[in-house]
């Protein structure tokens, strides 16, 4: 039997889901149960701030609310983890003891 390799293509159909953190706070129980219409509920995160966008809970991206056609959306703005396009330094160090074998 012959098994054509497609890499990770099969993942392309798994479901996930994708939510968009506006912030958080710790309340005390009693506060959460006083809540209601009317309540306002102060986060940690400041109105022009960058919102995270997670996947299955892991931040993979930050954007900003926008409006279309009345609903809400995100623009991406940054990935998480993606640097700049700097140019690629060599993070390798050479240890002294590497440097002595390298010179022997």
């Amino acid at each position: 039997m012959t098994m054509h390799s497609r890499g990770l293509d099969f993942l392309r159909d798994v479901d996930v889901r994708l939510s968009v953190e506006l912030g958080r706070t710790q309340m005390k129980l009693k506060d959460v149960l006083a809540l209601g219409p009317d309540s306002l509920v102060v986060l940690d995160r400041l109105t022009d701030e960058l919102l995270d966008v997670l996947v299955n809970g892991k931040p993979i991206a930050k954007g900003e609310v926008v409006s279309q056609n009345g609903r809400f959306g995100l623009r991406i703005v940054e990935m998480v983890g993606v640097e700049e396009t700097a140019p690629a330094q060599n993070s390798m160090a050479i240890s002294d003891t590497d440097a002595d074998i390298a010179g022997a």
